[in-house]
């Protein structure tokens, strides 16, 4: 994170100060960015935490987007049509992603009615995660039917995969593969940084291997088309345009 700072505009507010001393990052004045070392920021903007690079410090901003994505229905609880739900099973109730990333599979699991566990190891993606959930919190049909949001662990979750106080019915695993495809300007963005900031998952062996152990019914691995099956033959495969879902029943 030593390449990640807090920008604000005119003075400190209580969020970044709260937030800088939380993730141990440094403070900087939007007008003292382009003088320093550092590659991504994390700015309050717009109602909203955003990250940023250099490229876009005056404007725009990623976010983790907690309305439907284009193609997804807004009523609650979403139908359960579409890959994620074949692969996530119509008759399960709870869901861990243990790879939240910019947390979308996670929302749209939310918005299907799934009761949904986030885990993240990043600081800097459980910030921008956990204030898009309290945005979620306060739209009107999440309060309308008092649901709660996703609960997000923070931290390796191999270890937090271990320390569940009960075995869900699904584990659900995106992990981050090695590149090999041309991708749209907008995702090669959210992409690019979540790449920069986590890495590869050169452990995802190991965590799909916890995942198994973890799950009382079921884990699902989310890879691109390319990619051998991280837990080797599954059980079945749920195949999309350029990636599938391979599902691997526990018993």
């Amino acid at each position: 994170m030593n390449n990640t700072a807090i920008v604000y505009s005119d003075s400190v507010g209580n969020l970044e100060q709260s937030l800088a001393e939380r993730l141990g990052l440094p403070l900087l004045a939007m007008a003292d960015v382009q003088a320093g070392s550092y590659d991504f920021f994390l700015c309050y903007r717009d109602g909203c935490l955003k990250l940023l690079d250099k490229l876009n410090l005056k404007k725009g901003g990623l976010l983790v987007e907690v309305d439907p994505r284009p193609g997804e229905q807004h009523s609650y609880p979403a139908p359960k049509k579409d890959q994620l739900a074949q692969a996530v099973g119509k008759k399960t109730h709870s869901v861990v992603d243990a790879t939240s990333g910019w947390a979308q599979d996670a929302l749209a699991l939310f918005r299907m009615g799934y009761h949904v566990t986030c885990m993240e190891r990043s600081p800097i993606m459980a910030a921008l995660i956990s204030d898009g959930f309290e945005r979620l919190a306060q739209k009107d049909w999440v309060q309308k039917r008092a649901l709660t949001p996703p609960t997000l662990l923070i931290g390796n979750a191999i270890e937090l995969l271990a320390q569940l106080p009960e075995k869900p019915d699904c584990i659900y695993l995106d992990p981050m593969f090695p590149s090999k495809r041309k991708q749209s300007a907008a995702t090669r963005k959210s992409m690019a940084i979540l790449r920069d900031i986590l890495g590869d998952d050169t452990d995802r062996q190991a965590l799909f291997e916890a995942a198994f152990a973890a799950t009382a019914r079921r884990v699902v691995v989310k890879s691109p088309d390319y990619a051998e099956p991280l837990g080797g033959k599954p059980t079945e495969s749920v195949q999309g345009k350029l990636l599938r879902y391979d599902v691997y029943l526990k018993g």
